[in-house]
């Protein structure tokens, strides 16, 4: 499925981001640098917010929430960010989230709840974590969740419209957005566990029960006493000292 802002963040990143990914690494700052400077910066964005800069605050976290794609580039440049990179980057944004929209829940109910703003920002903060747990889940499982309306990009820039807003003086702007991104948060969710159920493969297609099932009746029929039975005795009995396959026939592999 095509992403609400697909092709204006592909504008920015071979204008705008390639370069200075370019100039980052030629200054030898590592993505992993730029990825713990980017959490630190939407930590700093998320405490103005939630003191009621909302103006400020959007700026800064939209600006270090960019480091996310930045890092992205710097590390495919460099040839991979390698493993640890990869869960380092993962662990950040779920830090990062969870500050932004613990500070947007603390903002709204300082202001009084103003259209149910706080229940949004709630069911957006759980809802955009298990978007982000379902697909890494799934990877981990081999099967393929990377779809959605709402991924981490386009909810962040969904919430900045809403701050925006807010900090022009319209009090339902926030809320608005608030109700907009939780909607598409929870049908995110939804698409990707279906998604990841199309994907996975019929039973016995990939080694499964049904695999299994002819190597044990061939074991089966050996052991009706033909040939391989008999070899598989001799080969047992041959040669105590343990040649390399008398003694893999006859060791059980653990369960």
């Amino acid at each position: 499925m095509a992403k609400i802002v697909q092709v204006p963040a592909r504008a920015v990143v071979s204008h705008g981001v390639n370069p200075t990914a370019r100039f980052l690494l030629r200054l030898g700052i590592s993505p992993n640098a730029v990825t713990i400077a980017g959490t630190i910066g939407v930590l700093a964005g998320a405490w103005l917010g939630a003191t009621g800069h909302l103006f400020w605050g959007t700026w800064v976290v939209t600006a270090c929430a960019l480091t996310d794609v930045l890092d992205g580039t710097m590390a495919r440049m460099r040839g991979g960010s390698g493993k640890f990179g990869a869960l380092l980057d993962s662990s950040m944004d779920r830090i990062a989230d969870g500050a932004v929209f613990g500070a947007v829940v603390f903002y709204m109910a300082t202001q009084g709840n103003p259209y149910g703003g706080t229940a949004a920002a709630l069911i957006s903060l759980t809802a955009g974590q298990v978007v982000s747990y379902v697909k890494a889940r799934a990877q981990s499982l081999g099967l393929n969740a990377d779809v959605g309306i709402a991924e981490r990009f386009e909810r962040l820039v969904i919430l900045g419209v809403g701050g925006l807003l807010g900090s022009a003086g319209l009090e339902w702007g926030l809320p608005a957005a608030l109700w907009v991104l939780a909607v598409l948060s929870v049908i995110t969710v939804f698409q990707r566990l279906i998604h990841a159920a199309r994907t996975e493969p019929a039973p016995g297609a990939d080694g499964g029960p049904a695999a299994d099932a002819a190597p044990a009746t061939d074991a089966g029929l050996a052991a009706d006493g033909g040939p391989a039975a008999d070899a598989g005795l001799a080969a047992g009995t041959a040669s105590p000292s343990g040649g390399d396959a008398p003694a893999a026939a006859s060791t059980p592999e653990p369960s």
